[in-house]
């Protein structure tokens, strides 16, 4: 899974992929619309690889909780982010037993699957995967 270079903006929905980079800001393009949109240094920028979820131990990176997501559920489309608080701290306690429930919120809870759900549309969880078959493809091309 390669989830650099994906971005969220605070305020706006939805995920976001950097395009470019000037002085001024970013140019991105939404992964739910695919409109390119200038985000500015005014605004608060958090990239996924930066993010980690509390647990009772350390904090565990988004990029690890996501690809327990995909192991967890075979890769395919998790519940909604609109299901009930109840079913969404199961979600949570499946994927990450040891979360911190009292510093985890329902609604990141909701951001996690929502933004689960737009990567897998996109195809961006199983970018890497795809990349390393390509590369023994050609290796054993090369081999014979």
């Amino acid at each position: 899974m390669n989830i650099s270079g994906i971005i969220a903006i605070s305020g706006k929905p939805g995920l976001y992929k950097i395009i470019a980079r000037s002085r001024k800001g970013l140019l991105v393009e939404s992964l739910l619309t695919g409109k390119r949109i200038p985000a500015h240094a005014a605004n608060k920028i958090s990239s996924l690889e930066d993010i980690s979820i509390y647990t009772f131990a350390d904090d565990v990176p988004l990029k690890e909780v996501l690809q327990n997501i995909v192991d967890k559920f075979d890769g395919k489309e998790v519940l909604s982010s609109k299901a009930s608080d109840a079913e969404l701290h199961e979600f949570m306690s499946t994927v990450l037993p040891d979360y911190d429930d009292e510093r985890v919120y329902t609604s990141d809870i909701k951001k996690l699957v929502g933004w689960y759900n737009i990567l897998h549309a996109n195809g961006i969880l199983f970018e890497e995967a795809e990349e390393v078959d390509e590369k023994e493809e050609v290796a054993e091309e090369a081999g014979k």
